[in-house]
């Protein structure tokens, strides 16, 4: 069993209301760290998830995942809180999001979800 480390955030620009996001892929003492742009408008929330789904799909390319278990770190306490199923998800943009971080959730052989500090996440996913 490997274990895994996928550290992400996401956020949209007020100006343009566009999405961007940012993940770091953390094994064996190695860092890789992603940036995402996103287009259109979404909101932060919608951001989060798309990064979050995003490095899932990233991680299901180059792991065996059902040998692997997965811990994730991220700021965003909504969504650490919506995938826990602890706070309810009203927005059907959010639902869909979720349902399909969800999905690609269960491929592993477990998961774990915490909430870290803004600082954290700044220093795990700076380049």
């Amino acid at each position: 069993m490997s274990n895994l480390v996928l550290v992400f955030d996401g956020s949209s620009r007020a100006s343009d209301g566009g999405g961007y996001g940012v993940f770091a892929i953390l094994k064996n003492q190695q860092r890789t760290v992603t940036h995402l742009e996103f287009g259109g408008r979404m909101t932060t929330h919608e951001a989060a998830y798309d990064t979050l789904i995003t490095a899932l799909k990233t991680v299901l390319r180059q792991e065996s995942a059902a040998e692997t278990a997965l811990e994730i770190r991220t700021p965003a306490s909504l969504i650490v809180h919506q995938m826990k199923g602890t706070w309810a998800t009203r927005e059907q943009r959010l639902i869909a999001r979720r349902d399909e971080a969800q999905g690609l959730i269960a491929a592993f052989a477990s998961m774990t979800i915490t909430r870290i500090s803004r600082e954290q996440a700044k220093r795990l996913l700076a380049r």
